[in-house]
Order: C-alpha cells, then structure tokens, then sequence
C-alpha cells in the first residue's frame, strides 16, 4: 500500500517524503488513508478492482456541487490507479462542530438544491454504495422515480430473493399509484442522492464539508427524506434550509415513500434486516 502512495503523490508532483501514513477507520466500501508528506497532508481513497469509473464518478459529482459555491467540497487532487487498485485522492479536511455548523450545512444544502437541471436524472450513470444507478435525462420525477430509482432496486432485492412474494406484489401496486403522493410540478434540483449522517463533516472551524456524491437531479424533498432516516443532522440544519427552500405541507405524507428507497438500497447492500422497515412503509400506502 505504501507504493501505492507514493506513486499517488508523485502523480501530483509531490516528490517529497512521505512522513505519516494510517488507516483511517470507517466505511464498507474503501480502504482509507491520511497520508502526511513534506508537503501537504491527503485523504486517499483506495479501492482493489473498482467498478468502472468508480472514483472518477465520484469525482464528478463533487466536482458538480463544488461549482454552483453553495456549500464546500473537499479539494480534489488526483485519481489514478496501480497494482490494480483504483484510487481517489482529496484534501484532509478535520475539524470540530460548531453550533453554527448545523446552520451553515442546511442553508448551503439548500442554496446547492436551488441549481436547476435539464430534466430529472444525470447525464452519467453512476454508483450508490457499489450498486450501479442507470441514468438518463426525462422530464417526470414520478416516472423518474419509479423506473430509474424504485424498480431497478426492487429487481434486484427479487433477484437475490430478499423480498417475500406478497411483499412484491405490494410494491407492484405502489409502483402504479405514485402520482397520488408525488408532485408533477417540482423543479429538477441537484441533489448530493446520498446524503446520510457520515457523508458530511466538519472542517476547520465549523465549516461543513459534503463528501461521496451519488449525484442526480431531483425532488429536493428526497434529500431531506433520507436526512430524516438514519438522523446525524441537527435541528437547525433543517430550520436553516427551510429559510432557504421551503418544504412543502405534503412533505411529511410523501417522505416515507423517499426513504423506501434508501431502504431498499441498505436491503440490497446488507440484507434482511431492512425488510420489516420496507414493509411497514408499503402496507402504510398501499395496505
């Protein structure tokens, strides 16, 4: 692993010497380094075999919210790869909450969710966690939402048989009655598509960072839906981003239908102890 820095840095015309190296413990997905040369200090990502333009897509989604300056993203330096390991190399960023950091994230979330896209979807497929989201540019978010979003999901829980027969048939009738919870008339907003409790944090005196994009332009309350789910946000986060961009009164009847998402998702990455949390919220809309 330690050539595989090296090279990293070399690739950026680092050339000095490496003084620190360590794991940085977390996530399911990578192996983490801080890595502290002569130079500069780095957050590597590393990855044996990634899937195809794994870290280059994570890159551009960063890279996308890095340029409506709404909120801050970590300083990208390079991507690269060696010995078969993919890798993606950023800024270190380290630093403690503040109380306004609650503040400063929901209102840059919310300034971010204002950029308007062609049409709900992206021009690049791209990843959640490793599984792959198909993507394409179509002018409904309800159809956007039940083809490139639900249905590919619930495939693939069917496909590694996670979900009951009845619980199949429940989403099969859900999937055809959307329209009545969902609007027809929301914008197309750029969302980060993956945002739980440990994809943001805070730097140097507060100031939130977002990290590991799933980015994708879409209704902006099913960001706020997945926030809700596994919690990590303050309550002034959302009083901060509701001064921004306002959600809607239907919000709370439509947001676990945002979440079944992200629990399919989790079923699909970490198995059947999802399944009773995706089955209350099925038989609560379509009995």
């Amino acid at each position: 692993m330690q050539k595989l820095l090296i090279k990293a840095l070399k690739n950026i015309g680092d050339q000095s010497r490496i003084i620190e190296y360590r794991r940085v413990p977390g996530g399911d997905i990578n192996e983490s380094y801080y890595v502290r040369s002569q130079k500069h200090t780095y957050f590597i990502k590393c990855k044996k075999h990634p899937p195809q333009k794994f870290f280059q897509l994570e890159a551009l989604g960063l890279e996308k919210i890095r340029k409506t300056n709404s909120i801050a993203i970590p300083q990208i330096y390079g991507i690269g790869e060696r010995d078969g390991y993919g890798y993606l190399m950023m800024e270190w960023i380290h630093g403690k909450k503040t109380g306004q950091t609650g503040e400063w994230l929901g209102r840059g979330l919310a300034e971010t969710h204002k950029h308007k896209g062609p049409g709900f979807g992206f021009q690049e497929d791209n990843y959640i966690g490793l599984l792959p989201q198909k993507n394409s540019y179509i002018s409904s978010w309800i159809d956007y939402y039940r083809e490139f979003r639900l249905e590919p999901q619930i495939t693939l829980a069917v496909q590694k048989e996670l979900l009951p027969t009845s619980t199949q048939k429940k989403l099969d009738k859900l999937l055809t009655h959307l329209d009545q919870w969902l609007p027809k008339d929301c914008i197309p907003s750029l969302l980060h598509g993956d945002l739980w409790g440990g994809n943001w944090l805070p730097g140097y005196n507060g100031k939130p960072y977002l990290i590991d994009p799933a980015i994708f332009y879409g209704h902006h309350e099913f960001e706020i839906a997945f926030t809700e789910l596994f919690g990590g946000f303050p309550s002034n986060f959302y009083e901060s981003y509701q001064e921004v961009f306002p959600l809607s009164p239907n919000y709370e009847e439509r947001k676990a239908l945002y979440q079944l998402f992200y629990l399919l998702v989790h079923l699909n990455l970490f198995g059947i102890s999802y399944l009773s949390s995706i089955e209350n919220i099925v038989t609560r809309y379509v009995g």
